[in-house]
């Protein structure tokens, strides 16, 4: 596809690596020379400087002929206008991001909003990243987790202690690859360990510290985690958020809503006040989260989730590890800055959202969905691990292919690759060799390969 992104700032950046990395046409515009430069340089990317609000700059970067305008600059009016001059040039699909609350507040509004400008897509990085941190402290005992199949069925990553159920235990010898441990509903599909990305058979054996990802219903998703720990917390009560950004508003009204006890600790007086008037059902407390006696008073060893994010990654990581020396509770620390990627890996922190990289994923999940409708039929992908392995959600379109109707004992697949769920009709199957793939069926794979398109890529030369 050829895209056009206006804006080279940290989430323009990410989005046109993951773009690139998915075999795009790239073209980049902004007004400084230097980011256009550094991105035309490290990329495959063509870089034009100039106003993207510039009907003749727009031209330049052939929008006319593009199928996906992307405007990532910094003010939501400035997007909404770019993508509006874009629609009007010829482009095919437009995507703002807009991060004002106001804007996506009134759904009707939003949609004749969007219908008037024919926008495509209208992206919220913070309401992204608020929707992430809430999926994860339903579950506390999880680092990570992701939706298919319209919520579904979802893929849970944990860590696993030296005391845990599964440590030291072979994968045959407790049924995980069957579903026989999780009554046939979950399974294990995918391990991480010093870096490398496992694909496991019926020989593996866990150790200490493994993240492993298995993908389950959310019903069953309860249960497991009690099974996996019986001391483990199954669900967040008590949630401190420290920084009143928009992340932290979004994510307090989403809790809210949960009827989950929400506090907020936020350093100026002004913006303390602000979310005490929108939400007034969460504990808006003004004061320097630095403080430890203010977070002592503030019972952080009482609460069951902490959230941070302030401004400065180092403030967010800091704050993390005091809390997890101080409490047991589940801590979500927020990172901003990609350079930190190597050294936050090492270090002992529970789950790290990277809000720019949902943004640019989300995106890419769009930009596959197009596709889909033009050959392609992958709904939904998730990079996991540093983009070393993908989760895949296929929709079967057609009865004609060659994995329908065929039991899946009888396929072969390629290596490091694994059907880890089948969803028909909003009913997960956990497939065994007799199961077959039928058409409207959507199919979740995951594996080490990139770039697969189409279903049938699934199987082996």
């Amino acid at each position: 596809m050829k895209i056009v992104i206006v804006g080279c700032g940290k989430v323009g950046r990410t989005i046109a690596e993951q773009l690139d990395g998915e075999g795009h046409s790239i073209t980049v515009v902004d007004n400084n020379p230097r980011c256009v430069n550094r991105l035309a340089q490290h990329l495959d990317v063509m870089g034009i400087e100039g106003d993207g609000a510039s009907r003749e700059v727009l031209m330049e970067a052939g929008v006319m002929n593009a199928d996906l305008m992307i405007a990532v600059a910094d003010a939501d009016e400035l997007n909404l206008y770019i993508c509006l001059l874009a629609h009007c040039c010829g482009a095919k699909n437009t995507i703002a991001r807009v991060r004002n609350p106001v804007y996506h507040k009134n759904i009707s509004e939003s949609q004749q909003m969007r219908r008037a400008i024919g926008l495509s897509l209208m992206i919220n990085p913070e309401k992204i990243a608020a929707l992430e941190m809430s999926r994860l402290i339903r579950f506390p005992s999880a680092i990570e987790v992701d939706s298919f199949a319209r919520g579904n069925v979802e893929l849970y990553t944990l860590r696993l202690t030296q005391d845990h159920l599964l440590t030291g235990k072979k994968i045959s010898e407790i049924g995980l690859l069957k579903g026989d441990f999780f009554k046939g509903e979950s399974r294990i599909c995918l391990v991480q360990r010093d870096g490398e990305v496992i694909i496991p058979g019926g020989d593996f054996v866990f150790a200490s510290n493994d993240k492993v990802s298995f993908i389950c219903t959310p019903a069953k998703a309860s249960w497991l985690f009690k099974k996996f720990n019986k001391a483990a917390q199954t669900k967040a009560k008590n949630v401190l958020i420290v920084g009143g950004s928009k992340t932290a508003y979004y994510l307090a009204e989403i809790l809210i809503e949960s009827n989950i006890n929400v506090k907020i600790l936020e350093k100026d007086q002004t913006r303390a006040n602000e979310l005490s008037e929108l939400l007034p059902e969460a504990n808006v407390i003004r004061g320097d989260a630095l403080t430890e006696e203010l977070l002592d008073a503030e019972g952080i060893d009482k609460m069951d989730a902490i959230v941070t994010l302030m401004h400065l990654d180092e403030e967010n990581i800091m704050l993390s590890l005091y809390a997890r020396q101080k409490s047991e509770a589940k801590c979500i620390t927020k990172i901003e800055r990609i350079v930190f990627d190597k050294i936050v890996d090492t270090m002992p922190l529970d789950s790290v959202i990277r809000p720019r990289e949902l943004t640019a994923e989300a995106i890419v999940r769009y930009v596959r969905a197009v596709k889909n409708s033009e050959g392609s039929n992958v709904e939904s992908l998730y990079k996991l691990v540093d983009g070393k392995a993908e989760a895949l959600e296929f929709k079967i379109n057609s009865k004609d292919s060659p994995v329908v109707g065929k039991p899946l004992k009888t396929l072969r697949f390629k290596n490091n690759l694994q059907i880890a769920c089948i969803t028909r009709r909003g009913r997960a199957i956990i497939p065994k060799g007799e199961d077959t793939i039928e058409p409207d069926d959507f199919v979740i794979v995951v594996t080490t390969h990139k770039g697969l398109q189409r279903i049938e890529d699934i199987l082996a030369d």
